[in-house]
Order: structure tokens, then C-alpha cells, then sequence
């Protein structure tokens, strides 16, 4: 009786120990790893969602090419959110409980995570640098958060106060998303106000998927606003400016990272010149002055026949760190063993000119700040280094 008690607990430790094994290692075989994200690739930040996917696959198509991470292929899956915060969760259960994978990457849309999030934290699955810049991609800590992008308050925090003061302006408003995104951008830039003794002027808001801003220009013109600060992505960014220009109202724009990319002067045209972002890394022209950048442009776009963009230098990123952290962790590949390689991470500035990201057993956020880039003769230029 003795020793069959004894059997019988070892095997359920056993048990036990090889079920958690296995939940830290889901996704991962001998011969393969396997990477899930969900993008926005069929409704309004679809031009996101397919750039990042193809800026995923290309850094995939080359480790594999390479030989994979220490033996192992990389096996990217990308599932549509139609950038609906519905339709990520059930994008989610799919990718960690039928498609099994090891990590969630470059998730696209803050409510679309905060959405998701829960379903890959009960599967052990670590959120790994999404695409959004809210705050709650690294707080509160969670050992399977890991964020790369500065947030969005921070940025607006920071760089609002600065192009105020170097524009003089006296009489700052807002138009923001009503929803997380939009208000990290109001928050953050009301407390960048509260250092210079100001408050907004006029603050209007719309609802996500609007395409008309005719009354919220309308009520910030009648404020005689000289300063406008953009809680906005695409759609809502070229509407708004081009709004303004067709009513003779043309304050200073500053958007957030959000709004930084090819497709607002590409799809906005001239009326775009002269808007300001927050941003880090560079978008990628393919006539770029800076050979790195201009070899890799034109390699992606050979790939996929055409230009890429900002979202396609973030994809490319952050599957680079991905597998920079899975080669430290070594053969034995589990979520534990990622997350130790992780929190000694630093990654040094790259070709885009990503600044300087690391982590630690306390900090998943990787880079602190942010620098400004202007809309000049139909492309982005950076006009600023990183802000302390």
C-alpha cells in the first residue's frame, strides 16, 4: 500500500511538473517556433496592420533562411481584428488554444490588447511588443508584457510643452478618438500644459470609424485655437487638417506616434506640409539619403511590390528583438527561460534609428522618450534628437 501511495504521488508530481512544462513551452518544437499576431488588415488601419505583417514575414523569411534560431524555424500566423476589439479576442482563442503558439507579437490597437490580453495570460502566452504606445502595455507590471514604444502620454507629455513654447502659441485645443487611445493623448498632454500655467482651450471629441470633422473644426476655429494637438491615427488626421485648410484654419498640428506615417502625406497630399509627430523610429524611403535604410526599402519592396513604411521598419523590429531574446535563451526554449533573456536585454539603436531599448526583471518598457518629425515637401524629416 506504501508503495503504491508513493507511485501514485510521483506520478501525480510528474503530472503536474509536465503539464507546466508544457504550458511554458507551447509553440515550440524541435523544429519550429511558433509566432501569432493580430492586425488590423481589413477595416481603417488596415494600411498598419499589412505593413507590420510584411515587415514581420521578411525578418522571418530571413532567419529562417540563415538557419532558423538555434535549430528551430520561425512559423509567423497573423490573424484580422478588423480593428475591432471583438474580433481580437476571438483572433486570440484561435491563435493560443487551436493554432498552440509560443508568443504574441506586435499585437496592433490598444483596446484590441487590453481585449486579448487576458485570453494569452490564462495560456501563459506573453504579450510582446504590440503596437500601441498606451501605458497599459506595461502597467500595471506583468512578467508577460513586455512594450517597446514610449506612450503616449509620455510623448505628448514631453514634446507638447517644447513646440508650444517654440511656437509661441497661446491658445491650445484638441480633437482626440473617444476612447483609450485618444484620451492617453489628452492626458498626457494636459499635464505637458500644467508645467507652462495652461489648460486647453477647446477639447472635441469623435467617435472611432468617423469620417466627417466638419463641427469639431468648426468649434476649434471659433476658439481662435493657434495650437492643435491630434489624438488621431489616419483617416481622422487627414480629415481634420484638410478640413482646416479648406476653412482657412491652420494652426500648428502635433499627432502622436500613432499618426506618424507615409500614408497621411501620400493619401492627405500638400495640405499634410507643416504637421509635426512624436516618433522613433524612421520611416523607411526607398530614396532615403541613408544607405542602410535605402538597401532595406528597396529589398522589401522587391519582396512585396511596394514601398514600405513605418509600420513595415516596426514589424521587421520587433520579430529582430524577438529572436535576438530567443537565441539568448538558448535550446531549451520555454516561456520562463525567454523572460530571463529578456530582462537583460539591451538592444542598441538600429538602422531606423530606433533609440536604445532595454529591460529588466522590473522594467518592460524598453525605450523611455521620443523625438519630433515634420511633414516638408511631402515626406517626413526628423527635427529633433530624443527628448531627455
Amino acid at each position: 500500500m506504501k508503495f503504491k501511495l508513493s507511485a501514485i504521488i510521483a506520478m501525480c508530481a510528474f503530472g503536474f511538473l509536465g503539464s507546466s512544462a508544457s504550458a511554458q513551452s507551447q509553440g515550440v518544437s524541435k523544429t519550429e517556433i511558433v509566432i501569432g499576431s493580430i492586425q488590423d488588415l481589413s477595416g481603417p488601419l488596415a494600411g498598419y496592420g499589412k505593413q507590420s505583417r510584411n515587415g514581420m514575414q521578411l525578418r522571418v523569411d530571413e532567419i529562417n533562411e540563415q538557419g532558423g534560431i538555434n535549430g528551430r524555424k520561425l512559423k509567423l500566423l497573423v490573424e484580422d481584428s478588423g480593428y475591432d476589439p471583438k474580433r481580437a479576442v476571438l483572433a486570440a482563442q484561435k491563435l493560443v488554444s487551436q493554432d498552440k503558439i509560443f508568443i504574441m507579437a506586435a499585437h496592433l490597437g490598444t483596446a484590441h490588447n487590453l481585449a486579448a490580453m487576458p485570453v494569452q495570460f490564462e495560456k501563459n502566452v506573453i504579450n510582446f511588443l504590440p503596437l500601441t504606445a498606451a501605458r497599459e502595455m506595461f502597467e500595471p507590471f506583468n512578467r508577460l508584457k513586455y512594450a517597446l514604444l514610449p506612450p503616449y502620454y509620455d510623448q505628448m507629455r514631453v514634446a507638447l510643452p517644447r513646440l508650444v513654447k517654440d511656437k509661441a502659441a497661446k491658445k491650445i485645443c484638441t480633437i482626440y478618438q473617444d476612447d483609450e487611445f485618444g484620451l492617453e493623448v489628452v492626458r498626457g498632454a494636459e499635464e505637458g500644459l500644467k508645467g507652462l500655467n495652461m489648460t486647453f482651450t477647446e477639447k472635441t471629441s469623435f467617435k472611432r470609424g468617423a469620417t466627417d470633422f466638419s463641427s469639431q473644426v468648426a468649434k476649434m476655429k471659433a476658439a481662435n485655437c493657434d495650437f492643435v494637438v491630434l489624438g488621431t491615427i489616419i483617416r481622422e488626421t487627414i480629415g481634420t487638417i484638410a478640413e482646416s485648410r479648406k476653412t482657412g484654419f491652420s494652426p500648428t498640428f502635433l499627432g502622436s506616434s500613432a499618426a506618424y506615417t507615409d500614408l497621411i502625406h501620400k493619401l492627405g497630399g500638400p495640405a499634410m506640409n507643416g504637421m509635426y509627430a512624436t516618433m522613433q523610429t524612421q520611416n523607411p524611403y526607398t530614396d532615403e539619403a541613408a544607405q542602410p535604410i535605402r538597401f532595406w526599402a528597396n529589398k522589401y519592396k522587391t519582396r512585396f511590390n511596394e514601398d514600405p513604411a513605418v509600420f513595415s521598419a516596426y514589424g521587421y523590429v520587433i520579430i529582430d528583438i524577438f529572436a535576438k531574446a530567443a537565441e539568448k535563451a538558448g535550446a531549451n526554449l520555454t516561456t520562463d527561460s525567454f523572460i530571463k533573456a529578456m530582462d537583460s536585454m539591451t538592444i542598441p539603436p538600429d538602422m531606423f534609428g530606433t533609440g536604445e531599448a532595454s529591460f529588466s526583471p522590473t522594467k518592460h518598457l524598453g525605450m523611455p522618450s521620443s523625438r519630433l518629425s515634420q511633414i516638408t515637401d511631402g515626406k517626413w524629416k526628423v527635427i529633433s534628437e530624443y527628448f531627455k
